[in-house]
């Protein structure tokens, strides 16, 4: 069985969780636990899975906000972003503050990404590509054998990420987006950080922030 994924929105902000799997060992990983961690271990738990990391697209609090206390509850690892997300996972405190959110735990990431790396799940492996822009340290992961990428806030359907937060570059999350995911195929169906699923030849065609016309 190929990588298996199930997506869950949480926090106030509708923020798209993965929870991802390798069909066979059953390996899993959650992908920006934001928040809502009970029903999040609970995903994990009715599946019978082993969750053995959180992986992190970027830091911001939506994104970001549970991974600590999932980390330390769970005893298990928190993967990403690239280091560029340090200043954001330091301020995650007055994130949570100032949007209202839970407190969120604070944490050093077990392992900082970078453009290149591969993370695994039992049989499954997945590249990490580093798409600034968004954030600094933003990181996306993309599963070939299954056509997936799990794109944070680089890119949504119909739209791309902000780039008025600090840190934020506009011409960056282009280039991103246009040199990075592009190239990965018009048939990857990606899993943005909030709103559907598109596919990258979909966004290609009718996107008007990077479509071909634009």
């Amino acid at each position: 069985m190929p990588l298996q994924r199930l997506t869950l929105a949480v926090t106030p902000f509708q923020q798209n969780c993965s929870l991802v799997w390798c069909g066979r060992t059953h390996a899993a990983a959650l992908i920006d636990p934001g928040g809502e961690l009970p029903r999040l271990r609970a995903a994990v738990a009715e599946r019978g899975l082993d969750l053995q990391a959180i992986w992190l697209t970027h830091a911001h609090i939506d994104h970001a906000g549970g991974a600590g206390q999932l980390a330390r509850e769970t005893g298990r690892p928190i993967v990403g972003p690239h280091r560029g997300d340090q200043f954001w996972i330091d301020a995650l405190a007055q994130q949570a503050q100032m949007f209202r959110f839970a407190p969120a735990e604070p944490f050093v990431p077990t392992r900082w990404l970078e453009d290149g790396d591969t993370v695994t799940l039992g049989d499954e492996s997945l590249t990490v590509r580093h798409c600034p822009g968004h954030t600094p340290g933003h990181v996306v992961f993309h599963h070939a054998g299954s056509g997936v990428a799990f794109v944070g806030d680089v890119l949504f359907a119909g739209s791309i990420g902000r780039t008025d937060f600090p840190g934020g570059n506009h011409a960056q999350l282009l280039d991103s987006i246009r040199m990075r995911l592009w190239p990965m195929g018009d048939d990857t169906v990606f899993v943005p950080g909030h709103g559907p699923e598109s596919t990258f030849g979909a966004e290609r065609r009718t996107n008007p922030f990077v479509g071909d016309g634009a």
